[in-house]
């Protein structure tokens, strides 16, 4: 647990989520990263009690990247304030398959989740019970076979950025559910939480993290070079 914590503080943790972990417990029982790390600090700060940890945000299960968790109360009701408000830049990485696309686009579509196959559906246009949903992709590197993309949200909606790069015709490498055609051996996709910025609830001082890719796919090192 202790080579995933890239920042953290009194106030805040971040953690680089790897493939397959759950941010926070859901109906399949498995073990979450937020009862993980609640363990760990007991263990490692030797707590008698119980400990404090709210989650801020989520990403999916198979993608990995930085995910923040609030260690006391005040940085919780504060962050959560500051997502809502679009107040953390969050950048994304991702690996798609080599075509011919512009070099950056803005992409505005509108989603709808699906809750019985846990799935956006996307609109081009305005629809009702749909959300806006934007991004902006730049591509910052051009591999053998794929395209890296750096992007950037404007909104944050459930599976955006996988949902609106299938509807353009790019689906995230290994993501089966939007239109890949082959998955990944770990199970997981080409999708990594790479940046966070934002002004610390508490210190009011500007935070800058990066989290390194996951070091057992071959395509990210490749990106990462």
């Amino acid at each position: 647990m202790e080579e995933q914590i890239v920042y953290e503080d009194n106030h805040l943790l971040v953690i680089n989520k790897k493939v397959g972990q759950l941010v926070q417990g859901d109906k399949t029982g498995d073990e979450s990263l937020l009862d993980s790390i609640k363990n760990f600090i007991k263990k490692r700060d030797n707590k008698p009690g119980n400990v404090f940890l709210g989650l801020v945000h989520r990403i999916d299960r198979p993608t990995s990247g930085l995910v923040i968790y609030a260690k006391t109360s005040k940085a919780l009701t504060r962050l959560t304030q500051m997502v809502k408000n679009r107040e953390i830049e969050k950048t994304y990485w991702a690996v798609v398959a080599k075509e011919m696309i512009p070099q950056t686009q803005r992409l505005v579509h509108y989603l709808q989740k699906n809750e019985k196959n846990n799935k956006a559906i996307v609109f081009t246009k305005a629809t009702q019970g749909a959300k806006e949903a934007i991004l902006t992709y730049h591509i910052i590197k051009t591999l053998d076979n794929y395209l890296l993309l750096e992007i950037d949200l404007e909104t944050g909606r459930h599976h955006q950025i996988r949902a609106q790069l299938s509807k353009t015709g790019i689906p995230i490498k290994g993501d089966l559910k939007y239109g890949a055609p082959r998955s990944n051996p770990d199970g997981g996709i080409n999708l990594h939480a790479r940046k966070l910025e934002f002004i610390h609830p508490v210190t009011k001082e500007k935070i800058k993290i990066t989290a390194p890719v996951p070091q057992n796919d071959a395509i990210w090192r490749a990106c990462e070079d």
